[in-house]
């Protein structure tokens, strides 16, 4: 097996598109950033010691942290809450009785804070540095994802395998919230998001940087394993009711689907996510270690 990546324009010579659909017009007008929803600025909330840590060792704009005494001077957090104070932060020192009230009775495991909006990446800025930092980038796209949990879940799992990015739609589906950061466990500070008014507009971008999209389905897709996943490529998730819509299958060249050999129809949303992701990943790990 090569371990030359596979080009889009290499594809084109000898694969068809799954679904053939009229082409949108691609702009070459940079996309500007989105600004968060008024229901996002209020849901500005992070609890935890992973997600909170994370946050600091960012250097995210904090705006105020509660935190016990306890694990306030804790080695780990104290140097890092000092600089944020330094920073404008307010640091309330507050009994774990308080922080359950804060949090709504969460497990804030003795640290909140309340964070500045999150500050969504252009889509073409996004596109550029994945390009920047692999031969072979993965940008994950989310199709109409409802449940922030699940995309909490997906982001962990895409950047702790090292995809590049993540792509979600700016109208039905959930954006960056406190919960998405909370089950994204840190995930999110070093994993760029960006949001677009349209995704069709935004795959197209991306095939016509060289980009290989995969549109995932329960079923009347090619077997996961059949695929050689090398290249440029962007994977297409869809929502946890109704899967890919038709426009965004149209929009792929090729659909998979997971083989499933239980009496379960189909998987989570974020499981999809892992599974397809992770054989993505096992296969250049593979060749890697054929070539040495």
């Amino acid at each position: 097996m090569s371990n030359k990546p596979t080009t889009r324009s290499d594809r084109r010579s000898s694969e068809k598109p799954k679904l053939s659909g009229k082409k949108t017009i691609v702009s070459s007008r940079s996309h500007p950033r989105t600004p968060p929803s008024p229901q996002e600025t209020e849901d500005d909330l992070i609890y935890g010691r992973h997600s909170v840590l994370a946050a600091l060792e960012s250097d995210r704009q904090l705006n105020r942290i509660w935190i016990t005494n306890r694990l306030h001077y804790d080695p780990r957090f104290h140097n890092l809450i000092q600089g944020s104070k330094a920073k404008g932060a307010v640091i309330d020192e507050v009994s774990p009785q308080r922080l359950s009230q804060i949090t709504h009775g969460a497990n804030h495991q003795g640290v909140a804070a309340q964070v500045a909006p999150y500050t969504y990446h252009e889509l073409d800025e996004l596109i550029a540095q994945a390009k920047a930092n692999s031969d072979e980038p993965v940008i994950v796209i989310a199709d109409g994802i409802a449940d922030p949990q699940n995309l909490g879940a997906i982001i962990r799992t895409a950047e702790a395998l090292g995809s590049q990015g993540l792509i979600i739609p700016q109208r039905r589906a959930v954006g960056v919230t406190s919960t998405v950061s909370k089950v994204a466990a840190g995930a999110l500070e070093s994993f760029p998001v960006a949001r677009v008014v349209n995704l069709s507009r935004a795959l197209d971008n991306l095939k016509s940087e060289g980009f290989w999209i995969y549109g995932t389905v329960a079923e009347g897709g090619k077997r996961l394993q059949d695929f050689n996943f090398r290249g440029a490529l962007g994977l297409v998730i869809g929502s946890e009711g109704s899967g890919l819509s038709l426009l965004t299958q149209r929009c792929c060249d090729e659909l998979i689907s997971i083989p499933l050999e239980g009496k379960t129809p189909s998987l989570n949303a974020s499981v999809a996510a892992a599974i397809n992701l992770y054989e993505i990943y096992r296969q250049r790990w593979s060749e890697k270690v054929y070539i040495q």
